[in-house]
């Protein structure tokens, strides 16, 4: 994963779904969710625990399958071991995905690898607030 390919993502993406996104503006799932809208991504935030609720003037799904239309990528706050079950979920709702991004701390080999076979980008263990002002200042 290069700086040219995060570069690349963060450029040509425009809808994004964050996964694991919380209510609670102290949670980084929650300030960088809403530092993407602020930078003029369309965000769709998804917590089946929290959906319903309205987080910075969006309503939070229960799922990546009630998203219509189709987000280009989605970024993962869920534990390591949790992203495969989110990949599967991402590939099957959305044949053309471009992106899945895993948060700072999240890999998953297995995912990466499953999610590239079908010819989607994937960064791991990076953080998009700390990309778009690092690659696109």
């Amino acid at each position: 994963m290069t700086d040219t390919l995060i570069k690349d993502v963060l450029t040509r993406t425009r809808r994004i779904a964050v996964v694991g996104v919380s209510p609670n503006p102290a949670r980084p799932s929650h300030y960088v969710a809403e530092y993407l809208a602020q930078k003029g991504y369309e965000v769709v935030p998804v917590n089946p625990v929290h959906a319903g609720k309205e987080v910075f003037g969006h309503t939070i799904v229960a799922t990546l399958a009630e998203i219509d239309p189709p987000v280009q990528m989605v970024d993962i706050f869920r534990r390591s071991e949790d992203v495969p079950a989110v990949v599967d979920e991402a590939l099957a709702a959305f044949p053309n995905l471009e992106t899945i991004w895993m948060q700072m701390g999240i890999t998953n080999a297995e995912a990466a690898a499953k999610a590239k076979a079908r010819g989607v980008d994937v960064i791991q263990d990076r953080c998009p607030k700390v990309e778009i002002p690092r690659l696109m200042s």
